[in-house]
């Protein structure tokens, strides 16, 4: 599995606990920046990022900023992005099971690091159950057309 991971300034700190919790489950993680906690603009990380999973280069991506908001708008703006914005372990399972999301957004200023690793992890080890969650998934890709 090969994980695309970026983050402005607000989610610099978490993302770099997440990269390394990734690395020790074995995970080939893509660091798309930023890269300290210098003041950035969301958008520069979460376009190019959403953009290379829309593209296939990685299976899945994860964003953070501050509350994960801006990235999750940033990142639903490119066609084959599912980006959900997930607080909390049920809502990372339902993410994936019911919206096949491809990239998931979190809040380096709302989230503890425990927590956001529990997200993570559930996210990661979810599928999509397709039937009628596919029905509903495919009306929001049609529309992309």
């Amino acid at each position: 599995m090969k994980i695309a991971i970026g983050s402005d300034h607000a989610g610099f700190e978490l993302k770099e606990t997440i990269k390394t919790f990734l690395k020790e489950k074995g995970i080939e993680v893509i660091d798309f920046g930023t890269y300290s906690e210098e003041r950035v603009d969301y958008p520069d990380y979460a376009i190019p990022l959403a953009e290379s999973v829309a593209n296939g280069e990685e299976d899945f991506g994860i964003l953070i900023c501050g509350t994960g908001i801006g990235m999750s708008i940033a990142a639903n703006k490119v066609k084959g992005i599912r980006a959900s914005l997930c607080s909390d372990v049920y809502s990372a399972h339902s993410a994936r099971e019911h919206n096949n999301a491809n990239v998931l957004c979190l809040g380096g200023r709302v989230l503890g690091k425990e927590l956001a690793k529990e997200i993570v992890d559930k996210w990661l080890s979810s599928s999509f159950l397709g039937g009628r969650h596919k029905r509903r998934v495919d009306k929001i890709m049609n529309y992309e057309k």
